[in-house]
């Protein structure tokens, strides 16, 4: 299981509804709505 990001919410890899490659890693999210706001600005949710 990854988690997502933006909403923390545990995401299984699998089934993940969108993935975004930032810096050679892939991350996974629950929706498309939390990957546009991380590609918007993907240091704001890798920061905390």
């Amino acid at each position: 299981m990854a988690v997502d990001p933006v909403c923390k919410m545990n995401v299984d890899e699998n089934k993940a509804a969108a993935t975004y490659e930032y810096k050679g890693k892939t991350y996974y999210f629950c929706a498309t709505g939390c990957k546009e706001a991380f590609s918007k600005d993907p240091e704001k949710y890798l920061r905390s």
